[in-house]
């Protein structure tokens, strides 16, 4: 807890600074870019697939922004993407290498059982709602528990997310979450709340959005988009 205190300070007082019209040090340059529509198209064309969803790119490159001029990242070069506007039985799991414009893992990925059955659309930050949250989340430790090898997530968004640590939201692979249970269902299997993933390959993921990187799970929910200090804020944010 004294790790999210500490990003949640940085967080408040780089927010802050930014309101009161004052421009942190490290955002420079004259051949800056806002996050604008341009700017999102030029890295969504370079990115060029066509499973990755425009919108949820543009809001996850406002927030990995904010994150990642306030100094809070430790890698600045992934962001991994959740997009739970699209069905559980297409790939839905995206991490990006921004720096070079691709995608490094694409994956499908399950939702909590409270959540939907086939779609998500409905989320929560509450204990034993067993749905999934949205919003901006950072990537913490790894450790074995009762799902074998998993990745802590700390929720930065305040009534959205922010109870993940404590309901033990995390990422870890789960035997419903591959395309024989899709062929079997139609559909994934589904969890208490996290973001589960398949077996294959699942450690090779971790091992590269583990220890603070910028995780964004999105859906286009009207009151969130509009309300989202992380998306809202991080939008004005110039990017080198």
């Amino acid at each position: 807890m004294h790790t999210l205190t500490f990003i949640l300070f940085q967080l408040i007082s780089f927010t802050n600074a930014i309101a009161v019209g004052k421009t942190p040090d490290y955002i420079t340059g004259e051949n800056s870019h806002f996050v604008d529509e341009k700017f999102v198209q030029n890295v969504y064309n370079q990115i060029n697939d066509p499973e990755l969803n425009f919108e949820a790119l543009k809001q996850a490159l406002k927030g990995y922004n904010l994150l990642r001029y306030g100094k809070i990242l430790n890698n600045n070069f992934i962001l991994t993407i959740i997009d739970y506007s699209k069905p559980s039985n297409t790939e839905r799991f995206f991490v990006l290498d921004i720096n070079n414009r691709k995608i490094l893992y694409k994956s499908l990925v399950a939702h909590g059982k409270n959540s939907g059955v086939q779609y998500a659309s409905s989320f929560s930050n509450k204990q034993c709602s067993y749905k999934s949250s949205i919003g901006f989340f950072l990537t913490d430790e790894t450790y074995n528990g009762k799902h074998g090898f998993s990745l802590r997530l700390n929720g930065l968004e305040k009534d959205i997310n922010d109870n993940a640590r404590e309901r033990a939201i995390v990422i870890h692979s789960a035997s419903y979450v591959n395309e024989e249970y899709i062929n079997k269902f139609g559909r994934l299997g589904r969890s208490y709340g996290c973001p589960a993933l398949p077996a294959d390959n699942y450690k090779n993921i971790v091992e590269a959005i583990k220890n603070k990187t910028c995780l964004f799970i999105y859906y286009p929910d009207k009151k969130y988009l509009r309300d989202s200090e992380f998306i809202n804020t991080g939008g004005k944010i110039s990017v080198n």
